[in-house]
């Protein structure tokens, strides 16, 4: 074998480094760099999943702009409001409780957490009402909660009939707590929430 049969040979391996260095130094034009998500980028395009109807995808997004952005309560307030219009009350008050740690002050994310909670409650009781096992100190809770309840709303009866609700006076909302603290606890009867009204 003779050199010059040799010379393309040995030149071959020069000529792939030299082809692949300059590959390696001019990156391809479609792997350039997208630019950073923004909060409000990642809200429009949960927003516009929510209108098309993928609820789920719109979740996906909120969740990964929750790791985008650690600190910021907005995709966990708008997931938990989501949740609550779907009446998922228990990832509601998660997520709101998610929203809660990053401004303890959010009066939407408070606001979803006490509904979730007590239409959660309400079925709990509801369920137990129709077993007919609402008994002892669950009864007793019950009532001391309902109480508590028509106090805070300054209501007298928490479940309203059918009947249009009249307004009601601080006397009147007085009057019926006074009364209602007065009162000793009520005879067993076949209905469990009848001393809730």
């Amino acid at each position: 074998m003779t050199f010059e049969r040799l010379m393309p040979h040995a030149a071959l391996p020069l000529a792939c480094i030299a082809l692949l260095s300059a590959c390696a130094s001019n990156p391809p034009a479609a792997t350039a760099a997208k630019p950073a998500p923004t909060m409000a980028g990642a809200m429009a395009e949960a927003d516009a999943a929510v209108l098309a109807g993928q609820a789920d995808k719109a979740y996906a997004i909120l969740k990964r702009a929750g790791s985008s952005f650690p600190n910021d309560k907005t995709p966990w307030v708008r997931m938990a409001q989501m949740h609550f219009d779907s009446t998922n009350y228990g990832e509601a008050i998660v997520d709101a409780l998610e929203a809660l740690e990053r401004d303890p002050d959010d009066t939407l994310a408070n606001s979803i957490v006490a509904v979730s909670g007590l239409r959660v409650t309400s079925k709990a009781l509801s369920d137990l009402s129709q077993k007919n096992n609402l008994t002892g100190n669950v009864r007793t809770e019950a009532q001391d909660l309902a109480r508590l309840l028509r106090t805070s709303l300054n209501e007298d009866v928490l479940v309203p009939s059918n009947r249009p609700a009249t307004l009601r006076t601080k006397e009147t909302v007085r009057k019926a707590a006074a009364a209602a603290a007065s009162t000793a606890r009520p005879a067993a009867s076949s209905d469990p929430f009848g001393a809730l009204k």
